[in-house]
């Protein structure tokens, strides 16, 4: 008895060793056909370590008869139930494993632990299906049922499967609520907010960690030197690298690729290089990242050089090279090249790589190549949230927002949840396009996905809600934030500007220099719009003379534009003509377009004449400033002179962009353009304006008329300009909307003169609020007055 008992150990352990030394699945189905043929299938262990291998080698049909054979004849043990749940796991069976999971519940008195629910979560967390979320949520609640809420082993499988679902707030309260924290569920944490574009955030939580003495390794520093390279962040990523020596993790593989890109990305490529040179046997993820660091310091010709000498050694590039080396970053001037690399990915099947194919996604979309980029988008049959987010971006980055906001709602509908990226590209296109009604919408969604705390998100919310026309919102949005950065800053001094309230601007620009945040250029060019939208000469000259010798700033062409605008608007128009030719830098069409407005605005003749020519010489290809020229001659009754100007236009071919006028009225856009007939509302419309405008002549409003064709009778003229399409726009606002509600419009052009006074008088015989945004600038009327003070 005792020699069989010894027998039956020692060919378990036989059985038991070949199981571990099995290297395919042949030699695993001959070791169960022998256990079968033996009838030695009743032994438990055995058939345990069997059915795991089967799973690891992604037989799990194998894995899943062998269970079911044991138990129609043995009752499995938790173990077992737990091997084959972790099986169907790593195999992207969710739904299988949580139908064994119900079996154990159901036919057995077995207890899950907390190895139960951790494979359980994580089956959910890597399978991103439509529908699956709401199931990972039904296996939260069961977690918390059997008291595993605080467990660690299952905590971190939580937060990392809610940060898969992009449920950045579910995963916080998880990570909240655990009493205790290991360094398991610290990294989880840091990456997954790293995979969500929270970059600031996922630093935030890495300094938590060191900061409360827990052990962290060379993993978690390689994912925080990640968010420091995607903020550009030197100075924290060199403090990351100190930490990095003292620790001895520098040289750790993963820890000088994340140096590499860090100084890559923060524009010191020779760093990054020498940091390669420093390794003895570069392996194929260092190549990736020094690819990539050229291409994204515009050195292609070195990143495809690097590519060639991997090709040549032999070595099999992967996905991560091909994404370095397409031009993302400095696309333009390298479609070339971008079509190469397509052509390449293609034919050795790696276009069907989510990274791959959003990366050229990207790029294209930069490109303005919406077709491609579309194509791309729309082939792909699995599509990472990646992948969504470059192609709204994209139509948002070229101006067409309406499709945007489009794939945005279809991404909703398949409850995809978006990240800090989408809502960033969406609100973007919401402030484009001025719709308020979807803004507030997004709004609303930011606060169910808990993105308040999100900076970039914070910022975009501001830049909407003013170029939505509610500066009183934006404000509030902005005065929420508690720790600002430079680009919040902007955006708040920017709608300031924007609506005309250069004082306040200005106020805002120093509390910024008090809280200690250096302004950029682009704070500078903020200030400076402000203070020449609001005639604000003194002080607009005071901040450019403070950029040059207080901060350092060196002043672009945009700066130098801003000056002349400020001058010219002011009436200085000769100061603005000495400010000109005083430039360091060569005058472009920016400085003389700029004079040429001005030149409109007080009718000077002489000068307007000497910056067309200047602009007419560069050959800009503008058809605005040929316009603005005749239009200078019309009014000054220069007929001939005007009519040459646009018979010039016609030669070259040049088409001046027509006028058009959007109103949102509950939550539907209507577009408007130029005599309009084609809205179904347009009787009651011109009824509606003639009506206004039968009023406006009995109160003595005369039609400005000078700028139009010089050609026509007078009573022309004025059925031309009557017919503008923010008049139609306005005319069409009032019918549709309550007595006493404000009007918001926006205009693709600057609003004209006779617009301009036509919108005062009706924001006074209506006692309405009418807000326009035109091309230029925001313009409050109430009460027959506007905010601009007819200074635009």
């Amino acid at each position: 008895m005792i020699y069989r008992a010894i027998a039956s150990t020692v060919q378990r352990d036989i059985t038991t060793t070949l199981i571990n030394q099995s290297t395919t699945l042949s030699q695993l189905n001959q070791l169960l056909t022998h256990l079968i043929r033996h009838n030695q299938t009743n032994n438990l262990i055995t058939i345990t370590k069997l059915t795991q291998k089967f799973s690891d080698f992604n037989s799990i049909s194998n894995a899943k008869n062998l269970f079911t054979l044991f138990s129609n004849s043995n009752p499995p043990d938790l173990f077992l139930y737990n091997v084959l749940i972790r099986g169907f796991s790593r195999n992207n069976l969710p739904f299988e494993s949580l139908s064994l999971y119900y079996q154990l519940l159901k036919r057995t008195r077995l207890k899950p632990d907390n190895f139960t629910f951790a494979f359980l979560v994580s089956g959910f967390s890597g399978f991103l299906a439509f529908g699956v979320e709401k199931f990972g949520i039904l296996v939260h609640g069961q977690v918390i049922v059997n008291g595993f809420g605080s467990d660690l082993f299952v905590g971190s499988a939580l937060v990392d499967m809610y940060m898969n679902f992009s449920r950045i707030g579910y995963a916080y309260k998880v990570f909240d609520e655990m009493r205790e924290r290991d360094s398991v569920l610290w990294n989880t944490m840091v990456s997954g907010l790293v995979r969500n574009c929270c970059y600031e955030e996922s630093l935030r939580v890495f300094s938590d960690m060191v900061g409360g003495g827990m052990r962290f390794d060379s993993t978690t520093l390689a994912v925080a030197l990640t968010s420091v390279a995607e903020l550009q962040d030197l100075r924290n990523g060199m403090l990351i690298h100190c930490l990095g020596v003292k620790m001895g993790y520098d040289v750790h593989e993963y820890v000088v690729t994340g140096l590499i890109s860090l100084y890559s990305k923060c524009g010191d490529v020779n760093t990054a290089k020498l940091l390669f040179e420093l390794i003895n046997e570069p392996d194929l993820i260092s190549c990736n990242a020094m690819i990539a660091g050229f291409c994204f310091n515009n050195e292609n010709e070195s990143s495809v050089r690097l590519f060639r000498e991997l090709l040549v050694k032999g070595e099999k590039v992967n996905s991560s090279t091909i994404v370095g080396l397409i031009p993302v970053s400095c696309p333009f001037g390298y479609l070339s090249l971008t079509h190469c690399i397509h052509g390449f990915v293609v034919k050795s099947g790696m276009v069907s790589n989510p990274s791959v194919s959003t990366a050229l996604t990207t790029v294209y979309s930069r490109l303005n190549v919406m077709e491609l980029a579309r194509r791309l988008f729309d082939e792909f049959p699995k599509k990472s949230l990646a992948s969504w987010n470059a192609m709204i971006s994209g139509y948002a980055q070229n101006g067409l927002t309406e499709m945007a906001i489009s794939l945005f709602r279809e991404m909703q509908k398949l409850d995809i949840h978006p990240n800090p990226v989408t809502i960033t590209s969406i609100l973007s296109a919401c402030a484009q396009l001025g719709t308020l009604s979807m803004g507030k919408w997004v709004h609303d969604l930011i606060k169910k996905e808990k993105f308040e705390s999100n900076i970039y998100v914070l910022t975009a919310l501001v830049d909407m809600y003013a170029k939505c026309g509610n500066i009183e919102e934006a404000r509030q949005v902005f005065d929420n934030i508690t720790e600002k950065n430079v680009v919040t800053w902007n955006a708040m001094i920017s709608a300031y500007g924007l609506h005309g309230r250069g004082q306040e601007a200005l106020v805002l620009f120093n509390q910024m220099l008090h809280s200690g945040v250096s302004p950029t250029g682009v704070t500078f060019l903020c200030v400076l719009y402000a203070c020449s939208h609001a005639g604000l000469v003194e002080e607009g000259q005071k901040i450019f003379h403070s950029m040059v010798h207080d901060h350092g700033t060196e002043p672009l062409s945009e700066h130098y534009a801003c000056m002349v605008d400020l001058l010219g608007r002011a009436g200085k128009l000769e100061k603005a003509l000495e400010f000109i030719y005083k430039m360091p830098l060569e005058p472009g069409p920016a400085e003389w377009g700029a004079l040429l407005g001005a030149c409109m605005v007080h009718k000077n003749i002489d000068m307007a004449r000497l910056a067309s020519d200047k602009l007419f010489a560069m050959d800009v290809g503008s058809a605005g400033y040929y316009v603005l020229l005749s239009n200078i001659y019309s009014v000054d009754r220069n007929y001939s002179q005007a009519a040459s100007v646009r018979k010039v236009l016609r030669n070259k071919n040049l088409a001046k962009t027509p006028g058009c006028t959007l109103i949102e009225v509950n939550g539907y856009q209507h577009v408007f353009t130029s005599s309009d007939q084609s809205h179904p509302q347009a009787g009651a419309i011109y009824a509606k304006l003639e009506e206004l405008m039968e009023e406006m002549r009995e109160a003595g409003f005369h039609t400005e008329t000078s700028t139009s064709l010089h050609d026509v009778e007078e009573e022309e003229k004025e059925l031309m300009v009557k017919v503008h399409s923010e008049k139609l726009a306005i005319a069409f606002g009032l019918l549709a909307s309550e007595p006493g509600t404000e009007i918001k419009i926006i205009k693709n052009l600057r609003v004209c003169v006779d617009c301009h006074n036509f919108t005062k008088f009706v924001s006074k015989v209506t006692d309405r609020v009418i807000v326009v945004r035109d091309a230029n600038r925001f313009h409050h009327f109430k009460d027959g007055e506007c905010s601009c003070g007819d200074y635009w």
